[in-house]
């Protein structure tokens, strides 16, 4: 009844109309509900994106959390962040938020919370144990509904004050953020023109990924058009950032965590900075400048955030765009209050966003290329070359192969959500960075079942 494939290392994934039909959503509603009912939660929050399967999801859901005797606090259509909020503000350990990030139209999904935390890896695959056992709990739970998205706002606001006039063109891409956009910034020394706000699960615009530089187009364009101070990209669900400077150039994700990284470092000297291993050398180069210690770790939100509260440190983020600040906030990814932040920076130095990026050490790099590949044959090719590199160079192996060169370095590692292998490549001229890629390539080709790019 369950495909084993939609349980992946940090969420459950799949196609909304054959993978989450409505008897494999309620068996995971009871396996779910049951399995918070014996680690101590009573109740349970459940929340949802903008997708157009996500009322129907919700219904199957509800229906098997209920049935185990679990309450369930339902907090309607939010930003993933708003439901990481929803746990603190209501004191609730446990939820589901049903989302597939920015997945195509017709895929979901849901993030898991216990304790307050992302479950990731081996709590998610006992849950599918647990759903196929139908060992499950037997009761009369309750449902109710609750709007924690003004308390939200307030906290944010709170927490963030802008100083000074700013012009920010923001693009949600029909996704969760359009919610509260207006809201957010209304009354504030923010002037926002808003792109693509209204929400619509079939994201009409562009597919809400805000790391990918043609879906970030319209609003570079808007910025350079309007002479707008910076423009700020959301994915679907919220809880990841993206940017483009006043020249209308995107900014990755790891110059934003250095950016925001300097001003809590400032506050917190010799702190440690989670980030990961697809960020760049300029990013460990610029947080050693700043007196911090940089902290490499594996790529995924659950990994990062799980790292980052292990350490105690106050900020983190990845080369994907999540970004978890801890300084005076939850630790949770939330690419709302990451902007808020990074707003702030902007209007207190007085200085412009591509000023500030300039600071950070530049390498010629590539993007994350995404390579196909099988998924029973990911792991024995990134360890093939991994073992192959550390013949002749030092080779980072934490998550993949992260080999190391004199002048930069290059990265093979297996995606943990889809049949690819991620690679990326960062070198100090744009010669050397072709011989690193070419490396690579020349290795990967002994593979024919890969989908490699022209090179």
């Amino acid at each position: 009844m369950l495909n084993p494939d939609i349980f992946r290392e940090y969420d459950i994934r799949g196609q909304a109309d054959t993978d989450l039909t409505d008897d494999a959503v309620h068996l995971l509603g009871r396996a779910f509900g049951t399995h918070a009912l014996e680690t101590g939660s009573t109740r349970c929050v459940v929340g949802r994106d903008v997708r157009l399967s996500g009322p129907r999801i919700r219904r199957a859901l509800v229906d098997g959390l209920v049935s185990t005797g679990i309450g369930v606090v339902d907090i309607g259509v939010v930003p993933t962040p708003v439901y990481y909020f929803s746990l603190f503000h209501l004191d609730i350990p446990a939820g589901m938020m049903i989302t597939a990030s920015h997945n195509p139209p017709p895929e979901n999904g849901f993030k898991i919370s216990l304790g307050k935390t992302t479950i990731h890896g081996d709590a998610i695959r006992s849950l599918r144990t647990l759903a196929e056992s139908g060992r499950f709990r037997s009761g009369r739970g309750t449902l109710m509904e609750t709007d924690v998205i003004p308390a939200y706002i307030a906290v944010c606001r709170s927490k963030v004050g802008i100083p000074s006039r700013l012009r920010v063109v923001f693009d949600p891409g029909n996704g969760t953020a359009g919610i509260l956009l207006e809201r957010l910034f209304a009354g504030t020394p923010v002037e926002p023109v808003f792109l693509n706000l209204t929400p619509d699960g079939n994201f009409p615009s562009h597919p809400p990924d805000p790391t990918v530089t043609k879906y970030m187009r319209e609003l570079s364009d808007k910025v350079l058009e309007l002479g707008a101070d910076c423009g700020i990209g959301f994915d679907g669900d919220s809880d990841r950032i993206g940017a483009a400077d006043e020249k209308g150039r995107l900014v990755y994700a790891d110059k934003l965590l250095g950016i925001l990284a300097k001003d809590v470092v400032s506050r917190r000297p010799g702190s440690t900075v989670v980030f990961d291993v697809k960020c760049s050398q300029g990013l460990v180069e610029y947080l050693e400048s700043l007196g911090a210690r940089p902290l490499m770790w594996k790529t995924g939100h659950s990994l990062v955030k799980a790292k980052l509260k292990e350490v105690g440190g106050p900020i983190a983020g990845e080369m994907s765009g999540h970004i978890f600040i801890a300084e005076d906030y939850y630790g949770f990814d939330d690419a709302l209050f990451a902007a808020l932040r990074l707003l702030r920076i902007v209007a207190t130095t007085g200085r412009s966003l591509s000023s500030l990026v300039g600071e950070i050490p530049a390498y010629e790099n590539t993007p994350e290329i995404r390579v196909g590949c099988p998924e029973h044959l990911k792991a024995a090719v990134v360890g093939e070359l991994r073992d192959y590199f550390r013949r002749d160079y030092e080779v980072i192996d934490i998550d993949g192969a992260r080999v190391l060169f004199p002048d930069g370095w290059g990265l093979v590692r297996a995606s943990n959500t889809q049949a690819i292998l991620v690679l990326r490549f960062e070198a100090r001229t744009r010669e050397r960075l072709a011989v690193i890629q070419q490396l690579f390539y020349d290795r990967l080709r002994r593979y024919p079942e890969l989908s490699l790019p022209n090179a």
